[in-house]
Protein backbone atom coordinates (compact mmCIF):
# COMPACT_ATOMS: atom_id res chain seq x y z
CA UNK A 1 0.00 0.00 0.00
CA UNK A 2 1.21 3.30 -1.02
CA UNK A 3 2.22 5.90 1.30
CA UNK A 4 2.25 9.11 -1.23
CA UNK A 5 0.00 11.54 0.02
CA UNK A 6 -1.29 14.39 -2.37
CA UNK A 7 -2.15 18.19 -1.93
CA UNK A 8 -4.71 19.74 -4.01
CA UNK A 9 -3.86 22.87 -5.73
CA UNK A 10 -6.25 24.73 -3.73
CA UNK A 11 -6.50 22.90 -0.95
CA UNK A 12 -5.28 20.37 2.09
CA UNK A 13 -3.40 17.16 1.87
CA UNK A 14 -5.41 14.04 1.57
CA UNK A 15 -4.56 11.34 4.82
CA UNK A 16 -3.43 7.82 4.08
CA UNK A 17 -5.13 5.46 3.91
CA UNK A 18 -3.67 2.43 5.58
CA UNK A 19 -5.02 -0.99 6.56
CA UNK A 20 -3.71 -2.82 9.95
CA UNK A 21 -4.80 -5.98 10.83
CA UNK A 22 -5.83 -6.88 14.61
CA UNK A 23 -4.39 -10.40 15.43
CA UNK A 24 -3.89 -13.19 18.41
CA UNK A 25 -5.19 -15.50 20.36
CA UNK A 26 -9.04 -16.23 21.53
CA UNK A 27 -10.35 -13.77 24.05
CA UNK A 28 -7.48 -11.56 24.01
CA UNK A 29 -8.87 -8.45 23.41
CA UNK A 30 -9.14 -7.35 19.70
CA UNK A 31 -12.66 -6.81 19.57
CA UNK A 32 -12.19 -4.24 22.40
CA UNK A 33 -9.16 -2.40 21.07
CA UNK A 34 -10.92 -1.88 17.78
CA UNK A 35 -13.78 -0.77 19.60
CA UNK A 36 -11.99 1.60 21.85
CA UNK A 37 -10.06 3.50 18.49
CA UNK A 38 -12.60 3.47 16.27
CA UNK A 39 -13.96 6.83 14.98
CA UNK A 40 -16.97 4.64 14.01
CA UNK A 41 -19.73 2.67 15.26
CA UNK A 42 -17.71 -0.50 14.55
CA UNK A 43 -18.24 -3.91 12.42
CA UNK A 44 -18.35 -6.70 14.48
CA UNK A 45 -19.03 -10.57 13.61
CA UNK A 46 -19.43 -11.70 17.41
CA UNK A 47 -21.70 -15.04 17.97
CA UNK A 48 -22.82 -16.16 21.38
CA UNK A 49 -20.10 -19.20 22.14
CA UNK A 50 -22.78 -22.38 22.52
CA UNK A 51 -22.64 -25.70 23.15
CA UNK A 52 -21.22 -26.80 20.06
CA UNK A 53 -18.29 -25.27 20.88
CA UNK A 54 -17.38 -27.37 24.07
CA UNK A 55 -14.01 -29.26 23.23
CA UNK A 56 -13.43 -27.45 20.23
CA UNK A 57 -12.89 -23.96 21.57
CA UNK A 58 -9.98 -23.41 24.02
CA UNK A 59 -12.10 -21.57 26.66
CA UNK A 60 -8.93 -21.64 29.30
CA UNK A 61 -7.98 -18.58 31.24
CA UNK A 62 -11.09 -16.78 29.91
CA UNK A 63 -14.06 -18.72 31.08
CA UNK A 64 -16.00 -15.66 31.25
CA UNK A 65 -16.06 -14.79 27.66
CA UNK A 66 -19.53 -15.49 25.93
CA UNK A 67 -18.93 -14.44 22.71
CA UNK A 68 -16.39 -15.02 19.61
CA UNK A 69 -15.84 -13.06 16.57
CA UNK A 70 -16.63 -15.40 13.64
CA UNK A 71 -15.26 -13.30 10.87
CA UNK A 72 -13.41 -10.10 11.45
CA UNK A 73 -14.05 -6.74 13.33
CA UNK A 74 -13.54 -3.23 11.72
CA UNK A 75 -13.06 0.21 12.60
CA UNK A 76 -11.02 3.16 11.77
CA UNK A 77 -9.53 6.29 12.85
CA UNK A 78 -7.12 8.91 11.69
CA UNK A 79 -3.59 9.60 13.45
CA UNK A 80 -2.18 13.09 13.52
CA UNK A 81 -4.91 14.20 10.20
CA UNK A 82 -2.00 12.30 8.45
CA UNK A 83 -3.21 9.09 8.19
CA UNK A 84 -6.82 6.98 8.15
CA UNK A 85 -6.09 3.27 9.49
CA UNK A 86 -8.94 1.20 8.80
CA UNK A 87 -8.60 -1.39 11.19
CA UNK A 88 -9.42 -5.17 10.40
CA UNK A 89 -9.76 -7.65 13.53
CA UNK A 90 -8.96 -11.45 13.12
CA UNK A 91 -11.06 -14.01 14.69
CA UNK A 92 -8.61 -15.64 16.91
CA UNK A 93 -10.05 -19.91 17.18
CA UNK A 94 -8.27 -22.35 14.86
CA UNK A 95 -11.24 -23.28 13.51
CA UNK A 96 -11.63 -19.74 11.88
CA UNK A 97 -8.43 -19.22 10.79
CA UNK A 98 -9.30 -19.52 7.00
CA UNK A 99 -10.40 -16.02 7.02
CA UNK A 100 -7.31 -14.97 8.05
CA UNK A 101 -5.82 -14.20 4.02
CA UNK A 102 -8.60 -11.92 3.22
CA UNK A 103 -7.97 -10.01 6.39
CA UNK A 104 -4.65 -9.16 5.91
CA UNK A 105 -4.53 -8.52 1.94
CA UNK A 106 -3.05 -5.50 1.73
CA UNK A 107 -2.09 -4.59 5.38
CA UNK A 108 1.01 -2.64 5.70
CA UNK A 109 1.20 -4.23 9.04
CA UNK A 110 -0.36 -5.71 12.19
CA UNK A 111 -0.58 -5.63 15.85
CA UNK A 112 -0.07 -9.28 17.82
CA UNK A 113 -1.90 -8.37 21.08
CA UNK A 114 -0.93 -11.39 23.83
CA UNK A 115 -1.98 -12.23 27.23
CA UNK A 116 0.49 -13.45 29.42
CA UNK A 117 -1.56 -15.79 31.28
CA UNK A 118 -2.01 -17.39 27.58
CA UNK A 119 1.16 -16.34 25.66
CA UNK A 120 1.41 -19.31 23.67
CA UNK A 121 -1.94 -18.34 21.76
CA UNK A 122 -0.42 -15.71 20.00
CA UNK A 123 2.37 -18.01 18.25
CA UNK A 124 0.04 -18.61 15.21
CA UNK A 125 -0.41 -14.52 14.47
CA UNK A 126 3.67 -14.45 15.05
CA UNK A 127 4.51 -17.02 12.87
CA UNK A 128 1.73 -15.99 10.21
CA UNK A 129 3.06 -12.41 10.11
CA UNK A 130 6.60 -14.08 9.77
CA UNK A 131 6.00 -16.55 6.89
CA UNK A 132 4.40 -13.23 5.22
CA UNK A 133 7.11 -11.09 5.70
CA UNK A 134 4.65 -8.95 7.60
CA UNK A 135 5.76 -6.07 9.84
CA UNK A 136 4.12 -6.22 13.27
CA UNK A 137 5.08 -5.18 17.01
CA UNK A 138 3.55 -7.57 19.84
CA UNK A 139 1.29 -5.70 22.08
CA UNK A 140 0.77 -7.13 25.81
CA UNK A 141 -2.64 -6.57 26.81
CA UNK A 142 -2.24 -6.03 30.72
CA UNK A 143 -5.00 -8.22 32.13
CA UNK A 144 -6.23 -7.46 35.87
CA UNK A 145 -4.08 -10.66 37.61
CA UNK A 146 -2.17 -11.28 34.94
CA UNK A 147 1.53 -11.94 36.14
CA UNK A 148 3.86 -8.89 34.33
CA UNK A 149 7.11 -10.35 32.89
CA UNK A 150 9.97 -8.33 31.55
CA UNK A 151 9.59 -7.20 27.80
CA UNK A 152 12.90 -8.81 27.23
CA UNK A 153 11.26 -12.25 28.49
CA UNK A 154 8.45 -11.72 26.27
CA UNK A 155 10.39 -11.28 23.75
CA UNK A 156 12.91 -14.21 24.15
CA UNK A 157 9.47 -16.58 24.98
CA UNK A 158 8.13 -15.85 21.74
CA UNK A 159 11.59 -16.06 19.95
CA UNK A 160 11.35 -12.56 17.97
CA UNK A 161 13.91 -10.90 16.51
CA UNK A 162 15.56 -8.03 18.03
CA UNK A 163 13.76 -5.52 15.43
CA UNK A 164 10.66 -6.72 16.67
CA UNK A 165 8.51 -3.74 19.34
CA UNK A 166 7.43 -5.41 21.81
CA UNK A 167 4.80 -3.24 24.18
CA UNK A 168 2.61 -3.09 27.20
CA UNK A 169 -1.09 -1.91 26.38
CA UNK A 170 -4.44 -1.73 27.91
CA UNK A 171 -7.13 -2.78 25.26
CA UNK A 172 -9.70 -0.03 26.36
CA UNK A 173 -7.22 2.83 27.03
CA UNK A 174 -7.49 5.35 23.56
CA UNK A 175 -4.34 6.97 24.26
CA UNK A 176 -2.53 3.30 24.98
CA UNK A 177 -4.24 1.77 21.58
CA UNK A 178 -3.10 5.00 19.54
CA UNK A 179 0.13 4.38 20.73
CA UNK A 180 0.84 1.00 19.77
CA UNK A 181 -0.93 2.06 16.62
CA UNK A 182 1.53 4.68 15.76
CA UNK A 183 5.14 2.46 16.66
CA UNK A 184 3.17 -0.05 14.76
CA UNK A 185 3.00 2.47 11.68
CA UNK A 186 6.22 3.53 11.81
CA UNK A 187 8.08 -0.06 12.18
CA UNK A 188 5.97 -0.76 8.95
CA UNK A 189 7.23 2.14 7.16
CA UNK A 190 10.73 1.57 8.51
CA UNK A 191 11.08 -1.92 7.64
CA UNK A 192 9.60 -1.43 4.13
CA UNK A 193 11.81 1.08 3.48
CA UNK A 194 9.15 3.83 3.44
CA UNK A 195 9.84 7.58 5.34
CA UNK A 196 7.24 9.79 6.14
CA UNK A 197 6.92 13.14 4.91
CA UNK A 198 8.99 15.62 6.54
CA UNK A 199 6.39 17.52 8.72
CA UNK A 200 6.11 21.48 7.87
CA UNK A 201 7.09 24.44 9.95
Amino acid sequence: MGFGRSRPADGPRIPTAVKIVIAGGFGVGKTTMVGTVSETRPLRTEEILTDASVGVDDVSGVEAKSTTTVAMDFGRITIRDEYILYLFGTPGQERFWFMWDEVALGALGAVVLADTRRLADCFPSVDYFERRGTPFVVAVNCFEGARRYDLAEIQAALNLGPNVPVMLCDARSLESCKEILITMVLHAMKTRGLAPEPQEA
